[in-house]
């Protein structure tokens, strides 16, 4: 076997090994969104307290992405994602054995801190251990799997949820994290960065506290009023701490997060567009499962169906991008992008209670093909700008920002979809099912205008020479 073909070998190797297991972690981001009414019955539970096993398992990720350019500096990527994977394959284990939804609740924070370790930890190491040449194909791949998990959850957990009940949506897991565990021990090399590098307890119990008291404001604002004490004390809370987290972290020798990576512009704003990619993603399978089956009243086998087109069209454009965005670059990609997310986001927020099925799957697959064009090239336009060596923390960083707000809109999207639909039935409106209607368009035109004010970024995203970080 010749150089090239040992290369070749190599680079599909590293790619099954980062595919099985970003795909096991995103995947189980998504399937229980179909089988929240299911859980909702089962556990005898509301909307607001079954949602938490969304926004816990959200918030887990996000708390735990600070610390892992330490951990993966300190111990290596390989080892690091290898512990990650048999963590996340036993709490599945565990949320099979759950006898209350407060106790399933943890266990899937617990799982969600192992699932945060897995998806910047994989872009890691494609960042470290493939040739440059082939990373722009490399996050297409690891795009594929990161985006169809999430896509394809609803339509792999109706389907298990409908036959077998929630617990399979557990069990499908442990096969799976097995096979991930073998060929990742296997394949992935070890790549280390540093040694003799100490933990910043410090910045990593603020950063726990300042994520953990806005989510928990978002969650119960709903409770508590948004004009409320707890509300706004939690917020301020939550602001200050994680103010004095960025602060420390640009004064110590060595930081928990290397947050000056944000000073790379075109880092920046990929993260930025990045967040919103994300939000609208998971705008979609949050709302697009309530509004199918208590407003429409579907089984969440169908709701899966309506959102499996979109899917495969997601992955095969996908694909494609990684080929074309070495030929025509990531700003016209990402417009493309972002225009179709904005206009099919805009035309379900038109959805009420006479829409049929097939105009949800419509533009359900529009809104998935704005995703597959937008997603890769804003990742790689955004990594590339930083050099190898400070990978692991952009990778973190990104993670934890994208990460935080993607648990802050799940519960932020739940109180106003729950607030609204009071609201709605408090001015009159005859029918629940119809006030819920309402209050799922008005979500989705928030998410409208979310996706247009980024528009604006995706010019900012030229290609600029990478420069080290001090």
């Amino acid at each position: 076997m010749d150089t090239s073909q040992k290369a070749a070998s190599s680079f599909w190797t590293i790619m099954i090994a980062v595919f099985f297991g970003n795909f096991m972690a995103s995947l189980s981001t998504t399937t229980i969104n179909v089988a929240l009414p299911i859980f909702m019955d089962d556990f005898h539970a509301s909307l607001n307290t079954v949602q938490w096993m969304l926004s816990g398992f959200m918030m887990a990720t996000g708390i735990i992405a600070p610390i892992i350019g330490f951990m993966g500096d300190k111990w290596s990527y390989k080892k690091l994602y290898v512990i990650a994977l048999a963590g996340f394959t036993l709490t599945s284990a565990l949320c099979t054995f759950a006898w209350s939804i407060e106790s399933l609740i943890a266990f899937r924070i617990l799982q969600g801190f192992f699932s945060g370790i897995i998806m910047p930890t994989t872009m890691t190491i494609i960042y470290q251990t493939i040739e440059k040449s082939k990373q722009a194909v490399a996050v297409s791949f690891w795009s594929v799997s990161a985006m169809l998990a999430p896509a394809l959850g609803p339509t792999i957990g109706g389907w298990l949820a409908e036959i077998y009940g929630w617990k399979s949506l557990f069990l499908m897991n442990i096969p799976i994290g097995i096979i991930a565990v073998l060929i990742a021990a296997k394949y992935i090399p070890n790549y280390r960065l540093s040694t003799g590098i100490k933990l910043d307890w410090i910045g990593f119990g603020a950063v726990l506290i300042g994520t953990s008291a806005l989510l928990v404001a978002f969650s119960e604002a709903h409770n508590w009023g948004w004009a409320g004490w707890q509300t706004l004390g939690m917020i301020a809370a939550g602001i200050v701490v994680l103010a004095y987290f960025v602060v420390r972290t640009l004064r110590v020798s060595n930081p928990l997060l290397n947050l000056r990576v944000l000073k790379i512009p075109r880092f920046t704003y990929g993260v930025i567009l990045n967040c919103c990619i994300t939000i609208s993603l998971y705008a979609g399978t949050l709302l697009v499962p309530i509004f199918m089956q208590n407003i429409k009243g579907e089984s969440s086998f169908t709701t899966g169906m309506v959102m499996l087109p979109g899917t495969l069209a997601m992955v095969l454009i996908s694909l494609a991008v990684g080929r074309l965005y070495g030929k025509i670059g990531p700003s016209r990609l990402i417009f493309i992008g972002l225009l179709l997310m904005g206009l099919a986001t805009w035309e379900l927020s038109h959805a009420n209670v006479a829409t049929s099925a097939a105009f949800i799957t419509v533009w359900v697959a529009i809104r998935y093909m704005g995703i597959g064009f937008s997603n890769m090239p804003v990742t790689n336009a955004a990594m590339s700008a930083v050099p190898s060596v400070n990978s692991g923390h952009a990778s973190a960083v990104m993670n934890w920002i994208r990460q935080g707000t993607s648990a802050l809109s799940i519960s932020l999207f739940s109180t106003i979809l729950s607030a609204q639909t009071i609201a709605h039935l408090e001015d009159g409106v005859s029918s629940k099912t119809i006030a819920l209607s309402l209050s799922v368009q008005d979500v989705f035109h928030l998410g409208t205008i979310i996706i247009i004010c980024s528009i604006p970024l995706t010019l900012l995203l030229r290609k600029r020479k990478a420069a080290a970080v001090q």
